[in-house]
């Protein structure tokens, strides 16, 4: 495994960031994020791993690009797996980045000896986006990234995001998340591309990735970290039985009450359980 300095791009032309020392354990943002996101779990995993910490296309300090399906994102993982990971790795996801992991597992499977998937949306974000509370927040998200300005600025904006909640009503999305959440949401916006946002918008941000099939050639262990659907989280309590009955050697882990950004919102809840697959894992 070669190192370099902190906050670089290798030959892929990604941003990453590279902590730690031990076998490698790579880390995917969500839609929207940045490698950053994982800040508090770094300290804990570096001492075990040398940790990646990916800036996917469009986002954080990584180039903008032509496309944002769901698809353009694992190719580009794949080819930094090939490019630049020399050992087998663990690859850690959420959300977007869950299903790439999924999906460079089924395409590498010399390559990766588990992965860990957090709240992974499958069509939640794809084809079942219209008329929900997802929609609406990307829509809006992608409107303050266009606009951009101060975060201050940025956060005030998100925070009065209108989202459906059944019935005709709406609620802001400042009364759902803090200050600090909805700060951090600006941060990483002041440096997205917003048309990332438009496939998932549109509903077609899946298009051309048979998540069933990808699981079913998945061979390595994972961890199915699960966010409570009546709270915000994005995986549905069927995708999450397809994702257990699907993967071979699957181990799945529910957090009820909670939202969808578990690793922010319950970093030492998820470390826990992480790290003790991770251990297990690297044990063997």
């Amino acid at each position: 495994m070669t190192q370099d300095r902190p906050d670089n791009r290798g030959v892929s032309g990604l941003h990453r960031t590279v902590c730690g020392d031990g076998p490698p354990l790579l880390l995917l943002h969500g839609v929207t994020r940045c490698g950053a996101d994982w800040e508090r779990l770094l300290p804990a995993f570096a001492q075990d791993c040398t940790v990646i910490s990916l800036d996917q296309r469009g986002h954080g300090g990584s180039p903008r690009a032509d496309g944002y399906l769901v698809t353009d994102y694992i190719a580009d993982a794949v080819r930094f797996v090939r490019q630049e990971v020399s050992e087998p790795l663990v690859v850690f996801g959420h959300s977007l980045g869950a299903m790439v992991a999924a999906a460079v597992a089924a395409e590498l499977p010399n390559r990766v000896r588990a992965i860990v998937l957090e709240d992974p949306p499958f069509h939640t974000m794809g084809n079942r986006i219209a008329g929900t509370a997802w929609q609406a927040l990307f829509t809006g998200m992608r409107e303050v990234a266009r606009r951009g300005g101060r975060i201050e600025k940025m956060t005030a904006a998100l925070a009065e995001i209108g989202l459906p909640t059944g019935g005709g009503g709406f609620k802001r999305l400042g009364d759902l998340r803090d200050r600090a959440s909805l700060a951090w949401s600006a941060e990483c916006l002041s440096r997205l591309d917003p048309e990332v946002l438009t496939p998932v918008i549109e509903g077609r941000w899946l298009d051309g990735f048979d998540f069933p099939a990808a699981l079913s050639h998945v061979r390595c262990p994972a961890l199915l970290l699960q966010a409570d659907p009546a709270a915000g989280g994005a995986l549905t309590d069927a995708d999450a039985e397809a994702v257990r009955t699907t993967i071979i050697a699957c181990h799945h882990a529910s957090f009820p009450g909670c939202s969808h950004q578990l690793h922010r919102d319950h970093p030492a809840e998820v470390q826990r359980v992480v790290k003790a697959f991770v251990t297990r894992i690297l044990g063997n």
